[in-house]
């Protein structure tokens, strides 16, 4: 049921107005003013669906009122009553963004059809909205779909580079960073357990796959600046995937100069796999 303002110096006017509305069922007068100015505060506290307004009164003319309301962007139909019809003051009615013109004295049939036509408009612009609301959501859903696709394959690519795409535990990762992705948090607020908890049927089992995987990484890593202490990828990830003391640690069990292997965290890791998705595709 929509919700109906009335504006008019005439309270008679005002009252016959309210009895045609409640008695036809045409809306709920939620308020109505003799007072134009007043009128102006009240409408834009309630935000009415549609508004009666006098065209002639003594403080503000039906049309600045109009004028000041439409200049807030409310959404509200506004229906013009007047004893005046001639064609410039009908003209400025509609010019200041009325739905129609009613001439007094006031005919119920006229109001029910007015009414009536306006409380159609607002049901198709309402359903218009809601179809745009929809086709908005799909829209974001879809750049969050998309975007999500960029940020996988990103990850993949680093998981490719350090030589793990194809190991068990990789495939829980990118699990993992596609959660932390949708739910826009991060692995540095959760304990990992948590994490596997959430995500796996089998948490203790994904969690000891990530670590091994992520573990091979590391080896994979030292082995790069073993071969190449330049390489490219070593450069890159070896401080922001790994503790480079852990790298350098792991590269001197390679070498047999230590019998203390690397070590690793994973939640450093995943959290520089999705710092490195951002720098990726900013």
């Amino acid at each position: 049921m929509n919700r109906v303002y009335i504006v008019d110096d005439d309270i008679a006017v005002v009252k016959a107005l309210e009895n045609i509305i409640e008695d036809k069922d045409l809306g709920n007068v939620v308020g109505f003013n003799t007072d134009g100015v007043e009128a102006v505060k009240e409408i834009k506290n309630l935000i009415p669906d549609i508004v009666l307004v006098d065209f002639l009164m003594p403080k503000i003319e039906g049309v600045e009122l109009v004028k000041k309301i439409r200049e807030e962007n409310l959404d509200i139909k506004f229906v013009m009553i007047s004893q005046v019809d001639s064609k410039d003051m009908v003209g400025k009615a509609y010019k200041s963004g009325i739905e129609f013109f009613i001439n007094k004295p006031i005919n119920i049939i006229e109001i029910e059809r007015v009414i009536k036509n306006v409380s159609r408009t607002l049901q198709m612009d309402r359903k218009l909205k809601s179809i745009e609301s929809l086709f908005r959501k799909e829209k974001e859903v879809e750049r969050q779909d998309n975007r999500i696709d960029r940020d996988e394959l990103y990850i993949k690519s680093i998981l490719s580079r350090l030589g793990i795409m194809g190991e068990k535990g990789s495939e829980e990762i990118l699990k993992i960073c596609n959660y932390l992705i949708k739910s826009k948090s991060s692995i540095m607020d959760v304990k990992l357990k948590k994490l596997c908890d959430i995500i796996f049927e089998n948490p203790a089992a994904a969690e000891q796959r990530i670590r091994r995987a992520v573990k091979k990484g590391l080896s994979n890593m030292a082995n790069l600046g073993i071969e190449d202490y330049l390489n490219e990828t070593f450069t890159r990830y070896s401080n922001r995937l790994y503790d480079f003391q852990e790298v350098r640690a792991e590269m001197d069990y390679i070498r047999g100069k230590s019998k203390t292997p690397g070590r690793i965290s994973v939640r450093k890791f995943i959290d520089g796999l999705m710092i490195e998705k951002d720098v990726g595709n900013s």
